[in-house]
């Protein structure tokens, strides 16, 4: 059995959704790969008998179609059976290509719907990549929208040669008619931009208000400062490239008070669906903020596709971003061994040789998780301890194919195409290599800060690039304020992050009604 009995409750009430027959077409061999996509196909349509399926040919095996009974083909294809995180992504795809419409807006269908341009999408995704699904729903969307377009979601776990060849170390990533297209966590309305398809108009309504308290980013301190903004009954603005920041790359989030546990990505839907329960906040996604200056009284907001918006108080919350170690081959290598998130690429390492570089809490982490798929795991840590709690310590060490190392300094990343080693230092002693197929770097994290350089308000920043706020998280200049790890905040955790949201909308809200 492919689909347990959970799952197919929950999909039985996805299918009551279905607006007409659908007919997968797959492609299958005598391999176990095509034996298991072959007995999901059969499982699923057992499940509706509005869904049936036929035996073809595709470009690859083990492979399945997606199709309305007697209608134009779809374009929609999974290369893989579609489980994990991509379960999803079959879905939506099977309830839209059935007919019903995705949940977008009219002028975005529309948009999608006048490419005149011949596009094939390929989308290289591992099943446990919760940056993925992103991206093969809105690829599948414009294939459903538009005869032009076609796309296949492919497993990188099952089309190992493939992904080798292309040398595909994280994802996701995309190809547009054979030729790179874009990697990394992306939109349907960021994708269709780079199409060169563009319409501000649908920002002319947020362009002719004067907010309250306009909020930039959308992790734990920019939801926390919008929620709290909202209960206020004030008109708020919240602009943000996704719901969740960092928090979408925790696989695992234990110190969430009142909450055991819960996965970085529940987390960041359980952020969005709360402030969605506010109809006085205006939600611009998938955006950033290229600059702040202030009018008088007021800010004006331009983003960075130079809409400007107004308001008479700002919340800067944009986070922080991994830190590089800075060496030779770490840029040349990004996406081709080197890797920043090991719960997305884990499994394009299974029984390789890889390196985490960082001996803090997210070191060892990453450390603990690649061991579950990887042949061996080297740590480095740069001094002589390692920083990371005593229990996830305890828990690597105890590894027996996970290998820690302090004083231990990376020097340089080396391979041809791709990563084949790195050459380090140890207690000062130089000149040695360690042959490895992929780098993790943990290292910490850089405050999201960069971009209030050239023309924004000249907001006070310490020498890390924090915003520098006093207790009530207000910043230098009058009316704008900061939270979260952007800030100088002694200690960059969810929670204080969500506190620091709190108090800076609270302390917006006092500066509105004393002004």
């Amino acid at each position: 059995m492919i689909i347990d009995d959970q799952l197919k409750q929950q999909t039985l009430q996805y299918l009551q959704l279905l607006e007409s027959e659908v007919v997968f077409t797959i492609d299958v061999d005598d391999s176990d790969a095509s034996k298991n996509l072959e007995e999901f196909i059969k499982e699923i349509c057992d499940l509706d008998s509005r869904l049936s399926y036929v035996k073809g040919t595709l470009e690859r095996t083990p492979a399945f179609s997606i199709d309305r009974k007697d209608h134009e083909k779809s374009g929609v294809v999974f290369a893989g059976v579609p489980l994990g995180h991509e379960y999803n992504s079959f879905i939506l795809a099977l309830i839209q290509v059935s007919g019903r419409a995705p949940k977008i807006s009219d002028e975005l269908a529309q948009s999608i719907k006048n490419i005149q341009t011949d596009y094939h999408f390929i989308t290289y995704a591992s099943l446990t990549c919760h940056n993925c699904p992103d991206v093969v729903q809105a690829l599948n969307i414009l294939s459903i929208l538009n005869p032009h377009i076609s796309h296949t979601m492919i497993d990188g776990a099952v089309f190992k040669d493939e992904v080798e060849a292309k040398n595909i170390m994280a994802v996701p990533v995309v190809y547009a008619n054979d030729e790179f297209f874009l990697n990394g966590r992306s939109s349907l309305e960021a994708i269709v931009e780079k199409l060169g398809i563009s319409d501000n108009r649908k920002y002319d309504d947020f362009t002719q208000k004067l907010y309250d308290v306009l909020v930039i980013g959308g992790g734990p301190a920019g939801i926390s400062s919008a929620i709290y903004a909202a209960r206020k009954g004030i008109k708020v603005a919240l602009v943000l490239e996704h719901f969740g920041g960092q928090v979408i790359e925790t696989l695992g989030i234990e110190n969430i008070i009142g909450t055991p546990y819960i996965e970085g990505e529940s987390f960041a839907n359980a952020l969005e669906e709360h402030l969605r329960k506010y109809d006085n906040v205006d939600v611009l996604l998938e955006r950033q903020a290229a600059q702040v200056q202030k009018n008088g009284a007021e800010f004006n907001v331009t983003l960075d596709n130079q809409v400007i918006l107004k308001s008479k108080t700002v919340i800067i919350a944009t986070g922080a971003h991994w830190r590089n170690i800075n060496v030779p081959g770490e840029q040349e290598f990004q996406t081709k061994g080197v890797a920043y998130c090991p719960h997305c690429d884990a499994p394009l390492y299974k029984n390789k040789d890889v390196a985490v570089i960082g001996g803090g809490n997210s070191g060892m982490e990453a450390a603990i998780d690649l061991a579950n798929v990887a042949h061996h795991v080297t740590l480095f840590e740069r001094s002589d301890k390692f920083k990371a709690d005593d229990i996830l310590l305890e828990r690597a060490r105890n590894l027996s194919n996970v290998d820690l190392l302090t004083n231990a300094q990376t020097e340089k990343i080396t391979g041809q195409n791709h990563v084949e080693g790195l050459d380090y230092q140890q207690n000062g002693e130089s000149g040695k290599h360690l042959t490895v197929d992929g780098v993790f770097v943990q290292i910490g994290l850089v405050p999201n800060t960069e971009w209030l350089n050239g023309d924004s308000v000249s907001v006070k920043l310490n020498d890390h690039g924090e915003i520098m706020v006093d207790k009530y998280g207000a910043t230098n200049i009058e009316g704008l304020y900061a939270a979260g790890d952007c800030t100088d905040s002694s200690y960059k955790q969810i929670i204080i992050s969500m506190g620091s949201g709190a108090t800076a909308a609270l302390g917006a809200f006092d500066y509105l009604i004393r002004d």
